[in-house]
């Protein structure tokens, strides 16, 4: 399978790195010194394109993907609020979209580790919840998007929480992620709650780059001759 790598910084060279071993070529590099070579010509000539950029290119980047008919994995955060309109672009081109906030496979099943704690702490009003998030120092958003993922897992659950803050707010509402930036860190996130009388805490740590690069990769071997919009629960069979 040849592949497109759009954006070539650690986690793109990290993907290389695990499509090499997998038995895969690299068709295409871009970053910001070759965006020159991001064309649909060059795109056609790959099988599918993993995009791990940042939040002001990623929607762009996929709408140019989605227009070349490549299958194509994202993991950039940061640029959600144009979802919608990137699934669009992929229905309307018959094409294959899956993008995912983490492609861990150990993520993905802390993620459903999570939901099933949060629907059996959901009644238990005596247990504040909370998050921490801690990544590298040059990690550009916050919180990071497997922080988002956990915390709208909680709000699907726990109705005494409406929304997710950044920061302190002293509002019961409101669930709290701190974000904290720290080198090296490749990423820890951990869900808490505590009561008067004990804690209940669930912790996902990272100690390299390898683990999300190897999701990627199974990811794009999913989606090569499928059609349409998929979820790393799918590519993993824990849906």
């Amino acid at each position: 399978m040849k592949i497109a790598l759009i954006g070539y910084g650690k986690m793109g060279k990290a993907i290389e790195a695990v499509a090499l071993q997998r038995g895969h070529t690299i068709g295409l590099k871009i970053d910001i010194d070759s965006l020159a070579s991001f064309t649909p010509e060059n795109l056609s000539a790959c099988d599918v394109a993993i995009e791990f950029t940042g939040p002001h290119s990623a929607k762009e980047n996929l709408l140019k993907c989605m227009d070349a008919g490549i299958p194509t994995v994202s993991g950039s955060t940061g640029w959600l609020e144009h979802r919608a309109e990137v699934d669009q672009r992929c229905r309307e081109k018959n094409g294959s979209f899956l993008y995912a906030s983490n492609f861990s496979v150990g993520v993905n099943i802390f993620f459903e580790v999570n939901k099933k704690l949060a629907r059996l702490m959901s009644r238990q009003e005596n247990y504040e919840v909370s998050m921490v998030e801690i990544h590298h120092t040059q990690k550009k958003d916050a919180p990071s998007g497997t922080a988002i993922t956990l915390a709208e897992q909680v709000l699907q659950e726990v109705p005494r929480k409406r929304n997710w803050v950044n920061e302190p707010t002293g509002n019961p509402a409101d669930l709290v992620i701190i974000s904290k930036r720290e080198d090296p860190a490749p990423g820890t996130h951990s869900v808490k709650y505590s009561s008067p009388v004990d804690d209940i805490e669930i912790i996902h740590t990272a100690h390299s780059r390898e683990g999300f690069a190897l999701g990627a990769v199974l990811a794009v071997e999913y989606i090569r001759d499928k059609k349409g919009i998929f979820t790393m629960q799918q590519v993993l069979g824990i849906s």
